[in-house]
């Protein structure tokens, strides 16, 4: 038995989750992509009006309600045209006979930009705020608050996707990878240019698919995700040997920008501090989690860069600048809200 658990802990992971919670017909249903965002979204709004109702921010539970669904738009309208302008502007000009018939609505198919559900989210904060007289600095603090959450969930909902996939492990590590490490089926989509390794498979598909490698490698693909086709074993066991290993940078960032941001914000909030401080932990706590992260996960292609600094690693670092501009930005409040243990009077 040990042996065994040995051996298996020897192991990568191989991806092979479906991304629908379940479906009503093929390709139709509900996506754990977008329950994980609806998850976020509710458990902060339970969370703004604890807050509000224990008068630690200055709102009504009705206000509370409005801000959710400002910032909901907020995150979906600015983190799906973040991702279309930083990492795929081709989908500015893609559009299809099918629905959703433009690729910037396909939303469905994953593609949010985190930097740029931040920027929607302060836009909507800022009309909010303007629109209800309150303090953008109060406003600001509260839904930065509650955001780890939506973030962590958005992680978690790009692993179920199997998208934004970290690095490949060193190549000493390749042989024996640990079994923390993950190797993605996908990955096989590479290999019709690697001739050897569309061989060495080609015995496990039906006679009808083996002539065409790109046939070939989407039935090799369909079914090691096809936990019921009576390949699936014969499949996964002649595919993971030859796949790479990548480190789980999904489950990195998820830990980085929601537990670990979390528990900054909650340390910095204890006890009553001056609007903008909370905002300004989390701004410029996300910007350094994230840089560091990023050290761990793939370089999105095609990407701006300046050197060695990713566009994520830039857009980082923009957020840590904004951070400390929040910080200085407290200092002339007059405003005190929170904490979390010690009210204000």
């Amino acid at each position: 038995m040990l042996s065994s658990l040995t051996a298996t802990l020897a192991e990568s992971l191989v991806h092979t989750l479906d991304p629908f919670v379940f479906e009503i017909a093929p390709g139709v249903g509900p996506r754990w992509y977008g329950t994980a965002y609806m998850c976020g979204f509710v458990l902060g709004w339970l969370i703004l009006r604890w807050l509000a109702k224990s008068g630690r921010i200055p709102m009504t539970v009705v206000q509370v309600g409005d801000l959710v669904t400002s910032c909901v738009i907020g995150v979906i309208v600015g983190g799906r045209l973040g991702h279309c302008v930083f990492y795929e502007p081709h989908l500015f000009a893609k559009f299809t006979g099918e629905f959703p018939f433009w690729g910037i609505l396909e939303i469905h198919k994953g593609g949010m930009a985190s930097h740029g559900g931040v920027i929607g989210v302060a836009i909507a904060v800022m009309l909010f705020a303007r629109r209800e007289k309150i303090s953008f600095l109060v406003i600001a603090d509260a839904v930065a608050f509650v955001v780890p959450w939506g973030l962590m969930f958005g992680r978690l909902a790009n692993w179920v996707n199997g998208e934004l996939w970290g690095r490949a492990l060193p190549e000493s590590l390749q042989a024996n990878p640990p079994w923390w490490s993950v190797k993605f089926p996908r990955e096989l989509e590479l290999f019709t240019q690697i001739p050897s390794r569309v061989e060495a498979l080609r015995p496990l598909a039906p006679g009808t698919v083996r002539g065409n490698n790109a046939q070939f490698m989407e039935w090799v693909i369909a079914t090691a995700y096809d936990h019921a086709s009576s390949a699936h074993a014969q499949v996964m066991d002649a595919i993971t040997p030859v796949l790479t290993a990548y480190y789980p940078s999904q489950f990195f960032q998820a830990f980085a920008e929601g537990p670990a941001l979390l528990i900054l914000m909650s340390l910095a909030w204890l006890a009553p501090r001056r609007a903008g401080v909370v905002a300004g932990v989390f701004l410029a706590g996300y910007g350094v989690l994230r840089y560091t992260t990023e050290q761990f996960r793939e370089v999105d292609s095609p990407v701006i860069a300046l050197g060695f600094l990713t566009l994520p690693m830039l857009l980082s670092i923009t957020m840590i600048a904004a951070g400390v501009g929040f910080f200085v930005a407290s200092r002339k409040s007059k405003q005190v809200i929170g904490g979390l243990v010690w009210k204000a009077e």
